[in-house]
């Protein structure tokens, strides 16, 4: 609750000072966000990649894409983990710190799409706070409360193959970041559309 006050009279990097500039203006961009990660707790897990998808105007822009695989070896040697899926993977492979200032540079003041994205704002927003920064200033929105706001759903949860079988939208048995994230652009084209959404 009181995160400003601990970052008041610190001295933030220039990419996070680019970054919060750019939120003098609304965009009209949405970043569709996919993330795999290590569990869902901020403070002990880590992200291993990032798959993001652009929309503006109704379309998922293929050409306006972010994806890349985090080089996190400390974190799983320490957790005797495998990092098979970093050896394996074909992707642009960066540290955490390089890949966390390249996403904010691709998001920039974008609207982010995500299931049960607060997850991934929150992760993000612990890699943050290593590096000095704030937390993350992008308005999120949720696929799932989406939909149950459509139907005025409360007491129910949906996976993303729920929402994907509702919705019409091919479910893929192979899924990376990526392949996520523009499974979840087309859902969202769904959802706002019918939810009257700009």
């Amino acid at each position: 609750m009181l995160d400003w006050l601990k970052n008041i009279t610190k001295e933030h990097p220039e990419f996070w000072k680019e970054y919060v500039s750019k939120f003098e203006k609304k965009s009209n961009r949405y970043v569709i966000l996919s993330t795999e990660k290590t569990g869902l707790n901020p403070n002990k897990d880590v992200i291993l990649s990032f798959g993001c998808f652009g929309v503006v105007n109704d379309s998922v822009l293929i050409g306006d894409n972010f994806e890349v695989v985090l080089l996190q070896y400390k974190f799983l040697h320490d957790n005797g983990l495998s990092n098979e899926f970093i050896v394996e993977s074909k992707l642009k492979k960066i540290g955490e710190p390089e890949a966390i200032e390249s996403f904010l540079k691709y998001i920039g003041n974008a609207t982010l799409v995500g299931y049960r994205i607060d997850t991934d704002v929150e992760i993000i927003n612990t890699a943050l706070e290593k590096l000095d920064c704030g937390r993350l200033k992008n308005e999120p929105l949720d696929l799932e409360i989406m939909h149950r706001r459509l139907h005025d759903i409360n007491d129910k949860q949906f996976t993303l193959d729920e929402l994907c079988t509702l919705y019409k939208v091919p479910i893929s048995d192979r899924n990376s970041a990526s392949e996520e994230a523009y499974k979840m652009g087309l859902l969202f084209l769904k959802l706002k559309s019918r939810l009257g959404l700009k």
